[in-house]
């Protein structure tokens, strides 16, 4: 029997209202070992998904680990698209087994989760796994998350997606909101964003705009 297409998106599509988005450790002292990216694009990519959910108001929970302690300040390129918005800091690696993390989880109440941070063996692994064994959906930018070595960010996500995650980038986080040039209510704000932290594509837009006036819708 034939099977008859619709133009109707995927299920397993993110939209700005089906999940929340969780930063988690993106701190000077993390940050020092991280060698499977170098820190200019780390923080980019960073940027590029901050910016991304405050443009289309997805829920976001910022969180740290012994910020005053150990770990320092987190980045201000994830800290200021959510201004005045409080950090959440932790003494525990698992963000999963904090309970002003969770409270607010289920405060937000959407069950698909977006992961990024420091470190991917570690910090991110610890949340994925166990939000996955309690049912939610886990997706992972991985070109916004770093570790100590390549070797130990790769067997992190391949952890990650063995147990069910998705792996993304930030770039197409922010075009998977976007996913149609007509939202004319945030067009300008996602080709902005994409300008400034997309890399090649924003050149591309910076280009197309510029010498003719293009426009993607």
């Amino acid at each position: 029997m034939p099977i008859t297409a619709t133009p109707t998106p995927g299920k397993t599509l993110l939209t700005p209202r089906d999940h929340v988005l969780i930063m988690i450790d993106f701190q000077s002292q993390m940050s020092f070992a991280t060698h499977s990216i170098d820190a200019i694009t780390l923080r980019n990519n960073a940027a590029l998904a901050a910016r991304a959910a405050a443009s289309f108001k997805v829920p976001t929970i910022l969180t740290t680990v012994a910020a005053k302690t150990f770990s320092g300040p987190m980045f201000s390129e994830v800290t200021d698209p959510f201004p005045g918005q409080a950090l959440l800091d932790r003494t525990s690696m698992n963000t999963w087994e904090d309970a002003a993390v969770i409270k607010k989880v289920n405060e937000i109440g959407k069950s698909r989760l977006v992961l990024a941070g420091l470190w991917t063996s570690v910090c991110i692994v610890g949340p994925a796994l166990s939000a996955l064994e309690q049912g939610f959906e886990i997706y992972v930018l991985t070109d916004a998350c770093g570790d100590v070595s390549a070797e130990a960010h790769n067997r992190a996500i391949e952890r990650m997606v063995q147990a069910g995650a998705r792996p993304m980038t930030a770039l197409q986080y922010l075009l998977e909101l976007q996913r149609d040039w007509a939202r004319a209510e945030t067009y300008e704000s996602t080709t902005g964003i994409a300008r400034q932290f997309g890399g090649s594509y924003g050149l591309g837009v910076t280009y197309a705009k510029s010498m003719f006036g293009a426009h993607e819708g």
